[in-house]
């Protein structure tokens, strides 16, 4: 169900479209057209789960509904921009690039959306995402329901994005940040490699910035946090939005009558901890709720008036050198996600297609005048990602989305690719991708974050 309102009345679109045409920061934050929706994605039929593979059943009931939301900003002759959050495992390029070709008459560009799922792992299944994690086809009657989420799916994100076009508005936004600290480092250090343990002595991103969305008149209609954490919290067979569900379902309640929307930040080896139950998934979301709750009534929010410009760069991500075909002969035999993998590649190679030896990336900046640069990167981006943009660049103006457009694989560092172990390498084979990448990944990534960051943004001197 959507959350529509009316239109905004003739002095409104006036004043906000006066306030898009001058772009001049000013003392008091300037209204400018925003609206915000949100829609029920909670299938009642079953489908299989995706994130851990050993859970081959498909789901046995919802114990928390999952939903999508979004922000749309700006008018129909500037060109909107749409930004959305989902309860999802991982939302595909491809589902995206449907969604705006169904938008192009709105003027809604790929520069202008952004998709940003929140990693749970008690979602529904999607095509394109972890095809191999089970480690055995998944069977036809199982299939079927996952193509049939997958369409409604996708549909509901078109009438979504609609919905917040429909509700824009007269608002103003601003952000601060805050902070958390649910999340650890997950990758600890052993004689025989890494475990998925708590390591606090491993690095960590504990930044909550928060974006806030209010009328002109100063009621609260909307915020948008970020958090750089696995949703991991449970992993058990019925549906569930995880700690960044309970974190919006939280805030709304603090707050009745607005959208709370939560993206997920480069938290691909953090955890959250203690983990294991629903109720600590609530914990956690309420910790989260506490500080969005703290900073609305004493954080110190930077008003967002300049104007809001959105740029991407494709790029690509090469992998280490591929397999033979008597490489993925002997793979095959292989019980698990590995033997079915290269069973993929075998079919393929029996049908004349090549196994492609790199990953396309789509980096993505949105930048609001000289107040806040937003970076949007695909896949599960390690911390040291988050960090290291916050360093090169002014951390105090920067905000970095993870899981952001694509959830293509594990996206490494350098130094997590020179470390090894699951996130290095381990976790390609779910993601049935050919190989690990060839150590480049880091620097082609930042790169292409320098040449779309505005040079405003860079780092004070020292």
């Amino acid at each position: 169900m959507f959350r529509r309102t009316l239109l905004c009345s003739a002095l409104g679109l006036l004043l906000a479209a006066f306030a898009a045409c001058t772009h001049t920061p000013s003392a008091f934050n300037s209204p400018r057209l925003v609206g915000v929706a949100q829609v029920d994605l909670t299938p009642d039929y079953p489908v299989r789960l995706n994130g851990y593979g050993g859970r081959r059943l498909e789901s046995e009931g919802v114990e928390q509904r999952i939903r999508a939301k979004a922000i749309a900003i700006g008018s129909d002759a500037e060109g909107p921009f749409v930004l959305i959050t989902v309860d999802n495992c991982g939302v595909p390029e491809w589902i995206r690039t449907e969604v705006i070709k169904r938008l192009a008459s709105r003027r809604v560009t790929s520069e202008r959306f952004a998709l940003c799922s929140s990693h749970t792992h008690s979602a529904p299944m999607l095509n394109g995402v972890l095809p191999t994690i089970f480690g055995v086809p998944i069977p036809p009657e199982h299939q079927r329901n996952i193509d049939r989420y997958t369409k409604e799916f996708t549909d509901k994100l078109e009438q979504l994005s609609l919905a917040a076009l429909a509700d824009r508005q007269p608002a103003q936004l601003a952000w601060a940040k805050g902070k958390v600290t649910f999340a650890k480092n997950r990758r600890k250090p052993s004689p025989t490699g890494f475990q998925n343990a708590e390591y606090p002595e491993g690095p960590t991103d504990h930044e909550l910035p928060l974006l806030r969305v209010t009328a002109p008149d100063g009621k609260l209609r909307a915020v948008l946090s970020n958090y750089a954490c696995h949703c991991t919290t449970s992993g058990f067979n019925k549906m569930h939005a995880d700690w960044a569900g309970c974190a919006q379902v939280a805030i709304e309640k603090a707050h009745p009558g607005i959208i709370a929307l939560t993206a997920i930040g480069c938290g691909a080896d953090q955890n959250p901890y203690p983990r294991g139950t629903y109720e600590l998934a609530d914990k956690h979301g309420q910790s989260l709720a506490d500080e969005v709750a703290r900073l609305l009534r004493e954080g110190k929010f930077t008003p967002l008036d300049g104007p809001l410009t959105g740029v991407t760069k494709r790029i690509e991500l090469p992998f280490d050198k591929l397999p033979t075909r008597a490489e993925w002969e002997a793979a095959a035999k292989k019980p698990g996600a590995e033997g079915l993998r290269a069973q993929f590649a075998l079919a393929k190679l029996d049908k004349d297609e090549k196994i492609s030896d790199r990953l396309p990336y789509l980096v993505q900046v949105w930048s609001f005048g000289r107040d806040l640069a937003m970076v949007f990167l695909p896949g599960e981006v390690v911390v040291d990602y988050g960090l290291r943009i916050k360093r090169e660049f002014d951390g105090q103006r920067v905000w970095v989305n993870a899981y952001a457009n694509d959830v293509p694989c594990y996206i490494p560092s350098r130094r997590v690719w020179d470390e090894g172990g699951y996130e290095a390498a381990g976790a390609m084979v779910y993601y049935n991708r050919p190989n690990r990448f060839d150590g480049t990944q880091e620097t082609r990534i930042m790169d292409a974050v320098q040449a779309l960051m505005p040079k405003w943004f860079a780092a004070p001197a020292k």
